[in-house]
Order: C-alpha cells, then structure tokens, then sequence
C-alpha cells in the first residue's frame, strides 16, 4: 500500500533535507510513498489570517488531487501542512454547506474518504515504534534529544489528533526513545516559536525562539528534535540573530525526527542532508560515535 506524500513548499525548498532524510527513513521501512500530483501550497498561516474561504480551498484541491489520484491517505511531514489539511478535511466533513460551498470554488467534489496523518502518525500509529526499531543498527546511546512539538502538531485538540495531550503530548519522545536516545519532559516543547512571523515580526520570533532555547540548555539538552520545517528554520537559522541580540551563543543543534531515525539506521551525515543546517551537528554527532 502507498501512501500519499505532500511533501509541502518547504520540503521542496528550505528544507529539503527533511524531503531526503524522509523519504530515505521510509525506504529502508519499506514504507511506499506516491507524492501528490500537481499539489499547491496549503496556504499555512497566510490564507488563514487573509479569508477563510481561501484557507479551506487551498488545503481542500490538494486532498481533492490525492483522492482522485487513487490514494488512501495523505501525509504531511510539516506541522502547519498536516493542520491545514486537518482542519479542511474535519471541518468540510462536518459541514456540508461550507463543503459545497468549497467544491464550488475548487471546481472539484471531495468524497471524504481520506486519512490525513503526519509522518509521526506514519511511524507510530501506521507503522508501529516497536516495528521501527527493528530497523535501529546504531542506537543512540548516551545522546539527550529533547522533542519539540510547537503550537500546530497538538492544536486545535477537537480538529487535530496526532495526540490526545494537546500540551504534553508524547508520541515523538516513544520514536526518540526506541532509537536509543534520552529524552525526558521540560517545559517548552509545545510553545510556539513564532512561525511566519519569521518574515514579518522577526523581533517576535527572536524573543520565542530564544526562551525555547533557554529552556532546552536548562534541561541539558544535547539538541533538539523537530518535525516541522518552520519549527526548525527558527529554532536552527536565527540562533546568530539571537546570540546577537540576546549575548547568548546556543549552538544548540537542531534534528529532523526523519534525520534522527536515519542516524539510528546507520545513514550517513551527508547522506541524509544533516551538513546543510546552519548549526552543525557534526561534533555532537562525532562525540556520542554515531558518525
């Protein structure tokens, strides 16, 4: 069975490593991935803050594309990708008047029929961490690796159920902890990093950003794993900013959860796309012997 991959604007840009490292964790499981013909971007935070109309369609023709391309689910491995389609599939579902009103302006009819899950849901729920870690050959012994969620994975809890702790959910720390790594609760793992305010309100993402770092060196963090592409460009890319603007160098390195399997797996550095983060993780990676 193949499941339907959308891959998002981020994972076809800024992040491609978390595309590489993705789709290589999958292959080595034997997890068959069909990447959604023709898909548009999900609209993210954008559409949603410009007219909720356009906040449904968007998200809406890319479950419309995956429904008539014969798949029978469609997976995200971005947080805000996997609510916007979330919320779109819930909320038509539930509402059929909004959902006509959507199939209008698409042009298309929507059946319902898909599962929407995030590439957590793939691993955990779909797959099964015990399977997983049958596939572990280098386990990560010794390395503290703190989940990060953000505000989008958990929230809103009646739409989105990748969880059923909206603030202290723990189905990341389960994979984290077959690969062999300490993880271990701390206070910031659901907070928001500030997201696209990135573009527009950077003193905001700073000042975020910064106390999700704080908070994670408290904790004795040896880094941080992340299973968005926003999450992870505020939290690895703005560090310099905040050494800058705050007088503390982090040097915190940040992880996909894809590029952590991959390690766990025995993948190489390069391999899975690691060297292309703006905070290396080479020498942590080199200390705990894991590459």
């Amino acid at each position: 069975m193949a499941y339907g991959y959308y891959p998002g604007c981020s994972s076809h840009g800024t992040a491609k490593e978390y595309d590489i490292s993705t789709k290589k964790v999958c292959e080595r499981l034997g997890l068959k991935l069909e990447e959604v013909r023709d898909w548009n971007c999900c609209g993210a935070s954008p559409a949603h803050a410009t007219s909720e109309e356009l906040a449904l369609a968007l998200p809406f023709r890319n479950l419309v594309l995956a429904e008539k391309q014969g798949l029978d689910s469609i997976m995200s491995t971005c947080s805000a990708c996997y609510n916007r389609l979330k919320v779109a599939h819930e909320t038509l579902k539930k509402a059929p008047e909004i959902l006509n009103r959507i199939s209008e302006i698409v042009g298309e009819p929507y059946n319902k029929t898909l599962k929407v899950i995030h590439f957590l849901d793939l691993i955990s729920k779909e797959f099964g961490v015990e399977k997983m870690k049958e596939s572990v050959i280098k386990p990560l012994t010794g390395l503290k690796a703190l989940s990060y969620y953000g505000c989008l994975l958990t929230r809103p809890p009646k739409l989105v159920s990748i969880d059923p702790d909206a603030e202290n959910p723990t189905i990341m720390e389960e994979i984290i902890e077959a690969l062999g790594a300490e993880t271990g609760y701390w206070s910031h793992k659901t907070e928001c990093c500030g997201a696209s305010f990135a573009l527009d309100r950077t003193d905001i993402v700073l000042r975020l950003s910064n106390e999700i770092l704080k908070a994670a060196r408290f904790a004795d963090a040896d880094c941080i794993i992340v299973a968005c592409p926003l999450c992870f460009a505020n939290l690895d890319m703005r560090q310099s900013q905040i050494a800058s603007k705050y007088g503390v160098n982090y040097s915190l390195p940040v992880l996909f959860i894809s590029e952590l399997m991959g390690i766990a797996m025995g993948m190489g550095y390069k391999e899975l796309g690691i060297d292309k983060h703006i905070v290396s993780a080479k020498n942590l990676l080199k200390q705990k012997d894991l590459i």
